[in-house]
């Protein structure tokens, strides 16, 4: 894994952080590909100044040419892409019945969650197939398994539609060497405000409740799994929807 680069879409905060600060620490080059430019840069330096390798590069994956001009600017410095962890995510979403969802919002969820991630994969798609490897990794969510009682359909819709892409993408890239594989988190504090009436405490209540771990999930907790996935070691998997819920959800 050394020397491997690794895109990580909104790596500038949260679960993306996390993941770039532990890639980082296992000598892989990561590039920070996310909207917010002082928060990815941030995060760059916090690597630089622990000894890693980090390049912090704004992009707006709702936007075909901004993705692109980042995966240029990343084979034009490094002459390889190994790894993309689609990350990025609209987190302005407040719970909503179905019926008073507006189509902004809608239209919003789908263009972050899904149309970004799209963007991404058809851009380094060429590098990985030239390469005749590569490691794609689809942040989706356990709310697709098991759907919370407050109303997130636009939400849910869009991490489901990644599973759906994450199986389509597996049988066709697999012939190149490239596998995708999607990570399901469970409920999870990532330090992000966020529009929800669930507080830190009782998110917390409801892990005990609901997981086979009783405590809340964390950033941090899912670096591994990533990694796993990003390494020669899991190979043969590909197509696969793994959940990191702490025993919330079963199959």
């Amino acid at each position: 894994m050394s020397e491997r680069v690794c895109i990580i879409t909104g790596g500038g905060q949260g679960i993306g952080r996390a993941l770039a600060l532990h890639f980082a620490a296992r000598k892989i080059h990561v590039i920070i590909a996310e909207q917010n430019a002082a928060g990815a840069a941030e995060v760059a330096a916090e690597i630089a100044a622990g000894g890693g390798s980090a390049r912090a590069i704004a992009t707006d994956v709702t936007d075909p040419d901004s993705v692109r001009a980042m995966v240029a600017q990343v084979s034009d410095g490094f002459g390889r892409i190994d790894i993309l962890i689609n990350n990025a995510r609209w987190s302005g979403l407040a719970p909503t019945l179905v019926q008073d969802i507006s189509d902004a919002d809608w239209r919003r969820t789908l263009d972050v969650n899904v149309t970004g991630a799209f963007h991404c994969v058809r851009a380094v798609a060429p590098a990985m197939i030239g390469a005749g490897f590569g490691r794609i990794i689809n942040m989706s969510s356990a709310t697709v398994r098991a759907p919370p009682a407050r109303p997130y359909v636009h939400y849910i819709t869009s991490k489901a539609a990644l599973i759906g892409m994450t199986r389509a993408l597996a049988k066709e890239l697999g012939a190149h060497g490239i596998t995708v594989n999607a990570i399901l988190p469970g409920s999870i504090e990532t330090g992000i405000a966020r529009p929800s009436p669930v507080t830190s405490v009782e998110r917390a209540a409801r892990a005990k409740i609901a997981q086979a771990i009783p405590r809340v999930l964390k950033s941090d907790d899912l670096a591994g799994t990533a990694y796993f996935l990003a390494s020669d070691e899991s190979a043969f998997i590909t197509g696969q929807s793994i959940a990191v819920d702490g025993g919330m959800t079963f199959g």
